[in-house]
């Protein structure tokens, strides 16, 4: 476009030159006709004709110069339109390089466009078959997960089921052992005689009142489980030894595997620390935690991740399952004992048991009641971390004070039996061998200390 442009102008140029020349030499024969007179009149005689050649001489004269003048001014614009049109021609042919450079890149563009266009429409096929693999492992996974949720309520049937059927038989036994007159051995069946059929069951003996101090152990001495981040503030064992679960100020609860050494689950839910932990009595898949967030949760091991999410208006303490898994019995800082269903985190029933904040549960196998409040001269908690115990056979209760002092307590006479008196430190946990002995507790020195 910009050629076509400068070849107009350069003919038009070239047009005006042409008619500028005729012009000047048409001027001329018409200057040389008008001259033509002025010369036959001076080829008459000077005198006759003096007078009137010297004024047509000056006229002619005047307008010869004139004729000059406009000569030189037409030559001058001539020059100047030749400089303008060289300076056009130039500034054209550099548009015509910037032309040709931008027809250039737009060239350039267009095959990079061409290129990332296909490009684009094999990301939308692919995109396409991933949307659909997508839909078609979503809806496989919908499948599974409506079966994995049959299956899990069909094992909840079952195992209600099975609980049932074993309740009815204990009902059952117990009922028989009691009209044959055998009423004590059935409350032994309870208190762990049962026991027997399990490994070490040769040493189970009834809970007696210890008096010596066996063994004094400074338990970090030894192997230790790292990993947790924060302070442990209670922990539990698996039934089946394999697992150890720690409740930590971190907010959540660490899981380690005995056998390994280290942490296989971390369990992340609570947004308070963890003040209390359990494992169920039936089940090593299932814990029940308690955090400052006035919150309990179900955890199964198995899965991973909290099943169910307790929410009550006064923190709890400590808390610990049922014999039978099903329920959870938590102690709160208003001083009163809930129980819930771990199914559905219904309360099912609340005693007003203290007028202060409960700090430690220890659940007993026998049927509920009341049997009375145990206190000691100048006993004192160590710590809301303090932890007591009762006996296997559901004689005697264990507590540590703050002062370093064990004491025992007889559950049938409801008076103090015994002090134990080893550490100086505060004591912050005990318990008893689940074979009736011995007796462990630690305090906060790490010091662990056993009794026969």
């Amino acid at each position: 476009m910009f050629n076509l442009i400068f070849r107009w102008q350069e003919e038009v140029a070239k047009q005006a030159i042409k008619h500028a020349l005729k012009a000047l030499k048409k001027r001329h024969l018409v200057e040389e006709g008008a001259h033509s007179p002025a010369y036959i009149a001076l080829s008459r005689p000077i005198i006759s004709q003096g007078s009137e050649w010297k004024g047509k001489a000056e006229k002619l004269e005047v307008e010869l110069q004139q004729c000059y003048k406009a000569q030189s001014r037409l030559s001058e614009q001539l020059v100047v339109e030749v400089a303008e049109s060289r300076t056009l021609k130039a500034f054209l042919q550099e548009k015509e390089t910037a032309m040709a450079e931008l027809e250039k890149e737009l060239t350039q563009t267009r095959d990079e466009y061409s290129q990332l266009k296909t490009d684009f429409e094999e990301k939308v096929r692919a995109l396409e078959l991933l949307l659909s693999e997508y839909k078609e492992l979503k809806a496989q996974l919908e499948q599974l997960t409506i079966r994995a949720t049959n299956a899990e309520a069909e094992n909840k049937r079952l195992d209600a089921e099975l609980l049932n059927v074993a309740n009815a038989l204990y009902e059952d036994m117990t009922e028989r052992l009691k009209a044959s007159g055998l009423e004590k051995l059935a409350q032994e069946q309870v208190d762990g005689i049962v026991r027997r059929s399990e490994e070490g069951a040769e040493f189970f003996a009834e809970s007696t009142v210890p008096s010596v101090c066996k063994d004094r152990i400074n338990a970090h001495d030894g192997h230790s489980l790292f990993g947790c981040l924060g302070s442990v503030l209670d922990l539990a064992i698996t039934h089946d030894n394999r697992s150890i679960i720690a409740g930590s100020s971190s907010n959540n609860l660490f899981v380690w595997d005995v056998n390994l050494g280290h942490v296989h689950h971390t369990l992340t839910s609570h947004t308070e620390k963890v003040c209390a932990v359990d494992v169920s009595k039936v089940s090593s898949r299932h814990v029940v935690s308690s955090a400052y967030g006035r919150t309990i949760k179900v955890w199964d091991l198995q899965k991973g991740y909290c099943t169910n999410t307790i929410i009550f208006h006064s923190n709890c303490n400590a808390l610990c399952f049922s014999t039978d898994g099903l329920t959870i019995c938590s102690g709160h800082v208003d001083g009163n004992l809930r129980l819930w269903d771990i199914q559905t985190g219904k309360l099912l029933s609340e005693v007003s048991a203290h007028s202060l904040a409960i700090i430690s549960l220890s659940l007993s196998v026998a049927k509920r009641k009341f049997f009375g409040t145990f206190r000691a001269t100048g006993n004192k908690v160590a710590s809301n971390w303090s932890r007591s115990f009762i006996s296997p056979d559901d004689n005697n209760i264990a507590a540590g004070s703050a002062h370093g002092s064990i004491y025992i307590w007889s559950i049938s006479k409801a008076d103090m039996v015994s002090t134990l008196k080893e550490h100086t430190a505060p004591i912050l946990c005990c318990t008893w061998s689940a074979i009736g002995k011995p007796l462990a507790y630690a305090d906060k020195n790490g010091v662990v200390c056993t009794w026969t």
